[in-house]
């Protein structure tokens, strides 16, 4: 069996964003760029099927500018068997990016699709059910254990009440959440080894898809400061600033 793993290239979660002057953005240039956190873990649950013996070969994807195929290299250090670059230098937004991935799909015929959550970029939380609606594959969503077994997937994911396990067919698409798994310490023989595993290069149009931006982003902009508290003397102190300055009550 064969796992897909969509990797995004994002800014790294140690680094403190800041917004452009002219608010149409993030400010990225010379930002330290990185594998989104939950597609590391799902690459890392990829590689740990492979080795239970689950699946036979990892193939990872990332759709983007050049730079992408970095993170690609790290998915290949950490495990993955082959790579994909989708090459574009185009804005991607989740729909483009799950019809990327459904060509993919189509093209390679995996048996399990794993990718994060959602990216902390744009925190969209939308290409995996994307995925699954233009795939129509059967799909759970926030996983915290996967388990294959013969044709089935059985996965565990988290929910308002609790935990929720679910028994897909395959194919299927999961996608992952924090506490799935702790992803490796990539070692430098690795590292070195994923420079020699195979990367190859196709564009939206040679997978026939259409990624032109559908939604507008009118601006961008930080968050208002948090004010500092106060002490009040007592209950009546307490409820008057509640009903004449906060006007909560």
């Amino acid at each position: 069996m064969k796992i897909l793993v969509p990797v995004k290239r994002v800014v790294d979660y140690n680094v403190k964003v800041r917004v452009k002057a002219d608010g149409t953005g993030v400010d990225i240039a010379n930002v330290k760029m990185s594998m989104n956190p939950f597609d590391e873990i799902a690459i890392e649950e990829a590689v740990r099927l492979k080795e239970k013996g689950a699946a036979t070969e990892v193939i990872a994807v990332s759709c983007g500018v050049a730079q992408c195929q970095e993170t690609l290299r790290t998915a290949l250090a950490i495990g993955a068997d082959r790579a994909i670059h989708v090459e574009t230098d185009a804005e991607l937004q989740p729909l483009a990016v799950a019809k990327l991935l459904a060509a993919l799909v189509a093209k390679e015929a995996p048996g399990l699709v794993i990718l994060g959550k959602q990216a902390i970029d744009d925190d969209a939380n939308q290409t995996g059910q994307m995925l699954a609606a233009l795939t129509l594959l059967p799909q759970a969503t926030f996983a915290s254990k996967v388990e294959v077994a013969g044709d089935q997937v059985e996965v565990t994911r988290e929910i308002d009440g609790g935990l929720e396990t679910l028994s897909l067919g395959l194919p299927a698409i999961v996608t992952t959440d924090l506490r799935l798994n702790e992803p490796r310490y990539v070692t430098l023989p690795n590292i070195m080894k994923a420079k020699k595993k195979p990367l190859d290069k196709v564009t939206p149009a040679e997978l026939g898809v259409d990624v032109a931006p559908r939604l507008k982003t009118l601006k961008v902009a930080e968050p208002a400061g948090r004010q500092a508290g106060i002490k009040v003397a007592d209950v009546a102190a307490l409820v008057d600033k509640l009903k004449n300055e906060a006007k909560v009550i």
